[in-house]
Formats: structure tokens, C-alpha cells, sequence
């Protein structure tokens, strides 16, 4: 049991700390130590505050000894994206370009929420310069590495995460996904994620990439995430694009099961090329739902590829943040970052309102489209994790990461729920995702969906190879 504490789920950490099974000391020490011992392999934290964490643990221990827990996740070890603010830690996104010597005095929401509620922050993930690509590795930090082949990319841009989720760091993890950034490494690295509806989390400050961003959580389990949703969706005043606080519980109804429910597959999207072992896994899968009493239409929405409308609009972030550094900063920044910067001084305002007003048809679409189905299932992603530090599986160098994420920036621009659960393996052994799509504002359902489909399979419960590594 001692040896295997930072695999534990959260749910079953929180019923140890009450029955005073468990500390969250001895829990905080054996994640700290598993990111010891596999974190010069796999790279996928940039800060680890061991002092910190053992005092927020030792703090925890005294409240459950005293029976007055903080809340749902108290002594529960997470790990936060280095995108996001940690008061006493430097955020520095990734980038050389960021100032370390500056006042690091605030929480972001998620974080704020998690803190209040007793979670033990054990140190920052690892993410591509800014979060800009969906596989991680930066300047500053170098690349990180799958757990499942450390020769093989653990996705992006919230990678850090994923990789120290799917390496048993710890329980919970924080992410961001502005075009998949959750989703696309939940999915190479075999883990769940999930990106609340727009506004759902409270984000500050603003992404530089605008709407189409969102903070979430990843988890090994769904019903951690449905825990940590409960947490984090609380209200904060500085997130004024932020939704109405609906007080909703993520886990009450969470094992109600799919019979009944309306479901779309669409093997494509009607464009994309999808691997042949990716589409049989998913097919599977979708076998699985309509077993589970789904009812299940192979029907696509109907779009054209939106990559189009997405490039002006992440392109022109990058800009808006980038465009007017200082040559010698230009000179630091990751060369694919520094050269979509350079792609963005030719987008005018006229092609920036009319990718805003082509983004708005095309939530219109999808609003209309899913009141006829309370689901849309798709793959995560069309192929399998591919040689990491490589942008792309073609590495042209002009930014074109987009080109192989077709399932989940259309619903960032959507702002749809959306969720990637384990579904299968390569024969190679890499992860393959099933990407569950909601109604707007029905995160409950994404999360009801794929903790139907987990229970159900196998997949969330493997362990990557280095976690058969003897310890010592």
C-alpha cells in the first residue's frame, strides 16, 4: 500500500484522511519522491517546492486529525501548469523573455480555489513557450517526454501535466487548453481531460489567445476530475468573461449511466485522416456507448474545416502578446513561436472580424446541431504520439500544429465542453483518446459520458512502463 500512495486516487485519498487511514504527509512525500525518481527521464516539472508541499501537508494532517477539513480536496497533492499564477512561484510561461525578478503575490482562480480548499500544491508543469503548441518543449525548460515511450511527445501545450499525471506525480493537475492544450496531451498520454464550458472556470488573468481559452482539470480518474470541477468552477470577480456560479455538484448523478442518451459519432468530422488503429479503437469504443443503452447516429455536423478561422485568431494573439518585444527578446523566443509572430504581421483587421464573424456561424452550427443530440463523439486525436521535441510528425518549422489537432480546436472555438478519456492502445503500446463533446454549459453530461465509458473499460487503470521500474 505505501509503495503505491501516489497512484491513489483523490476520492480515495479524501475517505483515507477521514477514517485516519492515511496522512497526507506520507501521500505528499510519495509523490515527491516518484517525481524524483522519474522527472530527470521525463522533464515534466519546472518547479518542485518539496518545503512548501510538506508544510501544506503537515497543515492538512492537523485539520483531519481535528476533524475540520478545509474541503473536497484537502491534503490531496496537485500540480499546476506554469501558465498559470502561484503566489511565491515564478510563472514564467515557458519563455526566457519573462522577468523571474518580480512580484509573484497572487493565485489565479483555479489556484486560489484549490489552496482555500486544502490541496497540497507540490511545484509547476512544464509548457511549450506560452502555451503556443500542442506538444511540449520550450527554450527554458527543454523538451518533455510520454511516460508510455519517453522517445515520443507527451502532446500540448498542457504536456507537464499529462506526463506527471500519467507517471503517478500526483492526483490532480491543473491545465489550459485554448485549441486542444488539454485534450491533445490527456490523449498521447493516456490520461483524462477535461475543458469546461467557456467561463465555467474562472481564468485570470485573460489568455493573450482571448475566448477560446480555458482552464481544466487532469486527472487519472474521471470522478477526480468531477471533484476537482466542484472546486475550481467557483466564482472569482477577476474573471469578468466568467459564467454565473450555479453551485452544481459534478459528482452527484456522475454514475447515472448513458441509457437514453443521444449520441453522435463522427469518425472524421467529415475531413480529417485518421490512423487505422486510432479509428478501430474508437469504433470500439463507440461499440461500447451504445452496449451502455446510448443511442448512437454516425452522423458528422456538417462544418468545413475551421482551421482556417482558428489560425487568424490564434495568430493574431500571438501578435497582440509577442508583436512588440524588443529585438534582443525576439531573439530568445522558440524560433516556430518567433516565426507564427512573423506569419501574424500580415493578418489585417478585415481578416480578424471576418474570422470572428465566420467563428460566430459556426457556434450557431453547432448550437443547432446539438439540439438534436446531447452528445458528439469524435477520436482525440487522428494519430498516435509522434518523436518528441518535433512540432509536428512533418516538422516544417511554419507553425502548422494545427494541421494534425482537427478534433479539438473547432470545439475551442465553439466553446463547447469537451473531454478526452482512454479508449485503447496502439500495438506500439501509445494511448489512444476518445473525445467526447457536450452542449454548451452541459459539462455535467461530458463528465457523466465518460465516467460511464471508464467504468465500463480497463484503459484508465494501466500504468506506463516506468512505473513497473523497481524503486531505490
Amino acid at each position: 500500500m505505501a509503495d503505491d500512495l501516489n497512484w491513489l486516487s483523490a476520492a480515495k485519498l479524501v475517505k483515507a484522511y477521514r477514517k485516519k487511514k492515511l496522512s497526507p504527509v506520507e501521500v505528499a512525500r510519495a509523490c515527491l519522491d516518484q517525481i524524483a525518481r522519474h522527472d530527470l527521464a521525463l522533464n515534466a516539472m519546472c518547479l518542485v517546492d518539496e518545503k512548501s508541499a510538506l508544510k501544506q501537508a503537515k497543515a492538512s494532517e492537523a485539520r483531519w486529525h481535528k476533524g475540520r477539513p478545509w474541503g473536497s480536496v484537502d491534503g490531496v497533492p496537485a500540480l499546476v501548469k506554469d501558465l498559470i499564477l502561484v503566489k511565491g512561484w515564478p510563472t514564467l510561461r515557458g519563455s526566457k523573455t519573462v522577468d523571474r525578478d518580480q512580484a509573484w503575490d497572487q493565485d489565479g482562480p483555479a489556484v486560489a480555489r484549490l489552496r482555500e480548499e486544502g490541496a497540497v500544491l507540490l511545484g509547476l508543469t512544464t509548457t511549450p513557450e506560452f502555451g503556443w503548441k500542442g506538444v511540449t518543449d520550450s527554450p527554458l525548460t527543454g523538451i518533455t517526454r510520454n511516460p508510455w515511450d519517453v522517445t515520443k511527445t507527451p502532446g500540448g501545450s498542457s504536456g507537464g501535466s499529462s506526463a506527471a499525471i500519467a507517471a503517478g506525480y500526483a492526483p490532480l493537475a491543473l491545465g489550459t487548453d485554448g485549441g486542444g492544450s488539454i485534450r491533445i496531451p490527456a490523449g498521447f498520454s493516456g490520461i483524462f481531460g477535461h475543458k469546461p464550458s467557456f467561463g465555467r472556470v474562472p481564468a485570470w488573468p485573460l489568455s493573450p489567445f482571448g475566448t477560446v481559452a480555458h482552464t481544466g482539470p487532469m486527472t487519472r480518474h474521471v470522478e477526480d476530475a468531477a471533484i476537482m470541477m466542484n472546486v475550481i468552477a467557483k466564482p472569482d470577480a477577476r474573471d469578468w468573461y466568467s459564467l454565473p456560479y450555479d453551485g452544481r455538484d459534478y459528482t452527484k448523478r456522475l454514475d447515472q449511466g448513458i441509457k437514453g442518451l443521444r449520441v453522435a459519432y463522427s469518425p472524421a468530422l467529415g475531413h480529417a485522416e485518421v490512423d487505422p488503429e486510432v479509428a478501430a479503437a474508437v469504433q470500439k469504443a463507440v461499440k461500447l456507448l451504445r452496449a451502455l443503452g446510448a443511442k448512437v447516429d454516425t452522423v458528422d455536423p456538417g462544418f468545413p474545416d475551421p482551421g482556417p478561422i482558428f489560425r487568424v485568431l490564434w495568430w493574431a494573439g500571438a501578435r497582440a502578446l509577442l508583436g512588440k518585444l524588443p529585438k534582443e527578446k525576439k531573439a530568445l523566443l522558440d524560433p516556430g513561436l518567433a516565426d507564427v509572430v512573423k506569419q501574424s504581421m500580415e493578418i489585417s483587421p478585415e481578416d480578424y472580424f471576418d474570422a470572428v464573424k465566420a467563428r460566430g456561424a459556426l457556434g450557431t452550427q453547432m448550437r443547432l446541431f446539438m439540439e438534436k443530440y446531447d452528445l458528439l463523439v469524435t477520436p482525440t486525436l487522428p494519430i498516435p504520439a509522434f518523436e518528441a521535441g518535433k512540432l509536428s510528425p512533418v516538422d516544417d518549422g511554419t507553425g502548422k500544429w494545427v494541421n494534425w489537432t482537427p478534433f479539438s480546436y473547432p470545439f475551442n472555438l465553439t466553446q463547447q465542453p469537451a473531454a478526452s478519456v482512454p479508449c485503447g492502445f496502439t500495438k506500439a503500446g501509445l494511448p489512444i483518446g476518445l473525445h467526447i463533446i457536450g452542449r454548451m454549459f452541459d459539462d455535467a453530461s461530458v463528465l457523466r459520458a465518460a465516467y460511464a465509458y471508464e467504468q465500463a473499460s480497463d484503459w484508465h487503470k494501466r500504468r506506463p512502463p516506468l512505473a513497473q521500474e523497481k524503486k531505490g
